[in-house]
């Protein structure tokens, strides 16, 4: 037995350096000009003996996580068959087993591999934490290293990026908010979801009443005066934008000292800064058109990201609606309908019927509800003509309309139903936009991407290079295609961005006016913009041709004005280097339907 317990531990870590505070990397993240956007790291707050603490904090975390905390040795069987019984009634995993001082030992120690060498590890840490330290000193080490969310590591850097004061000094509401992130800390994080983060402290103070730490009607005035947050972000320009790198880097940033990093990355501070100031000008008065959100993406023909808005207010909210938000994209979407059209023997000239038609008991409608009789291709497309867009995809094919799509980088969920010509399917504004730009450059695919190069101390961990998926279209089907966009512009519903040269688009309206789009491209620039509600809440009559595109515009000619600082020196695409990220993972684990 003994000989099994020296195999597991034999590369265990040296516990006895468990006190040692050590700073995890930081990862800073340049444009393309070398200025620098954030910084990227953990927040760590100053280490807090327990008997500091007001003791409603320690209360809430132990009632939450680990109500015998004071009256086991380390492992809680009883609470392992608790949490097994009420996972059964549950149909799945609803509670672990785990004791505070297992997700210690987890912490400190180990990596977040799940093997049974490493379950069988945590139980030995467990064993020595609970030999050689007392219950306060092991809660203490727990609360100053977990994670709370937001990139706060401890009790006290969690009270004063939430609360904007020390640990000692939070409220009963804030400490059942604080320990009700760890159950989840990303996900219940207030920054990003404060209902959640609302609905998780009011379970942590039933728990407390439960555990006997406070009274029913105590909790009860808790809960009629909930924490309030002050945190509030420093503005600055590219936060989206730096969230969507962090993402992409290695979750983990805590643990043992590590160099730091310098990633640079394709955003222009400058065209950042011009999105960020148009969108701020038009959406000044944009409630009055019942609009409440926005977001814009920028790149390259090949897929660098130049510009990227989440959303109106970081500080109010980090949702990036540019990546995550699956809206329906209305008449943007024909660009796959008219692509699979000319790749099926159909060309800009052919004619097609423009009148009322019915598909499986359907009837779709025009704008205004108007019918031109036989129409070309390019001015179906450019007048958004929804009949002939439908016909067109029920004569090539619903599923071949999918697949151009898919060829194109959509990912989201497509379903081949006859309103898929219409756009009422999901997508997201930086998917889209990297279709249309894979028509701006002639038909090769794109894949978007931030991260040009990364080093630490001097030495390249990674540079992008490579080719990503390659032609995905014909050249001579993309600039037919190019030129039925350009005319959208020239005499259709993208009559907005005429004043700038060589601009080819589409606009995009939902059903009842959701949401509107603007995508479209002009030199070398690419970009799409989106704006709608989060509620998806009709807008007041708002379409793709107004303010969307007005906001493209705008950006699209303070882009050109912008200096041009090494605007195409990276590669149009790359596949990327699959070691580098496993050597940043090592590196950061010891670190730390209408118009």
């Amino acid at each position: 037995m003994a000989a099994v317990a020296l195999w597991f531990s034999r590369d265990l870590p040296d516990p006895r350096t468990i006190a040692s505070v050590i700073r995890a990397p930081t990862a800073t993240l340049l444009d393309i000009g070398g200025e620098t956007i954030a910084r990227i790291g953990a927040a760590v707050g100053d280490p807090v003996a327990v008997d500091r603490l007001p003791p409603w904090l320690p209360a809430a975390v132990i009632a939450t996580e680990d109500r015998r905390f004071y009256r086991h040795p380390g492992l809680d069987p009883r609470g392992i068959v608790r949490a097994a019984f009420s996972n059964l009634r549950a149909g799945g995993v609803r509670e672990g087993g785990s004791t505070i001082t297992q997700q210690l030992a987890k912490n400190l120690f180990l990596t977040h591999e799940r093997h049974f060498k490493r379950k069988v590890q945590e139980l030995l840490l467990a064993i020595w934490l609970e030999r050689h330290l007392s219950k306060d000193e092991i809660l203490a080490l727990y609360l100053n290293r977990v994670y709370f969310g937001a990139g706060a590591y401890g009790v006290d850097a969690a009270a004063r990026r939430y609360f904007g004061k020390p640990a000692t000094e939070v409220s009963l509401a804030e400490a059942a908010l604080l320990a009700g992130l760890l159950k989840a800390p990303s996900r219940y994080a207030p920054t990003v979801n404060p209902r959640g983060a609302r609905r998780r402290a009011a379970t942590v103070l039933k728990d407390m009443v439960e555990a006997g730490f406070i009274d029913r009607p105590r909790a009860e005035a808790v809960l009629a005066q909930p924490a309030a947050l002050t945190f509030r972000p420093a503005p600055r320009p590219g936060r989206h934008f730096a969230d969507w790198v962090r993402d992409q880097l290695p979750d983990y940033l805590g643990g043992h000292s590590g160099a730091d990093l310098a990633i640079e990355t394709t955003l222009d501070l400058d065209l950042q800064g011009a999105a960020e100031t148009v969108i701020a000008e038009r959406m000044a008065g944009a409630r009055e058109e019942g609009v409440g959100q926005v977001a814009l993406v920028a790149m390259t023909g090949g897929g660098a990201i130049r510009a990227m808005v989440g959303g109106l207010d970081y500080g109010a909210s980090s949702y990036n609606r540019a990546i995550a938000a699956l809206r329906q994209p209305g008449s943007a979407f024909k660009l796959f309908v008219y692509l699979a059209a000319l790749e099926h023997g159909l060309s800009p000239a052919s004619r097609l019927d423009d009148a009322p038609l019915t598909v499986d008991g359907w009837q779709p409608r025009n704008y205004a509800s108007r019918y031109r009789g036989p129409v070309t291709l390019r001015e179906a497309l450019a007048h958004s003509i929804n009949t002939v867009a439908v016909r067109v995809t029920e004569r090539v094919g619903r599923g071949t309309v999918v697949a151009a799509a898919r060829r194109l980088g959509i990912t989201s969920a497509l379903s081949p139903h006859p309103s898929i010509a219409l756009g009422t399917v999901e997508v997201t504004l930086i998917e889209l936009t990297a279709a249309y730009a894979a028509i701006a450059n002639g038909g090769l695919g794109v894949w978007p991407h931030a991260i040009v190069a990364a080093s630490s101390d001097g030495r390249t961990l990674y540079r992008r290079r490579g080719s990503g998926p390659g032609r995905v279209v014909e050249d001579a089907t993309a600039r037919r295609l190019q030129g039925m966009l350009r005319a959208v512009v020239a005499e259709g519903t993208g009559r907005a961005v005429r004043s700038i040269a060589g601009a080819a688009g589409k606009t995009g309206t939902s059903q009842a006016h959701r949401d509107a789009w603007f995508v479209g491209f002009a030199g070398d620039l690419v970009t799409g913009v989106w704006v709608g509600n989060d509620d998806s809440s009709p807008t007041r009559g708002v379409v793709g041709g107004g303010l969307p595109a007005r906001i493209w515009r705008d950006f699209m000619r303070a882009a050109r004005s912008a200096p041009a600082v090494a605007r195409d020196s990276e590669p149009a695409a790359a596949s990327g280097d699959p070691s580098f990220w496993r050597r940043l993972s090592d590196m950061l684990s010891e670190g730390s339907g209408r118009p």
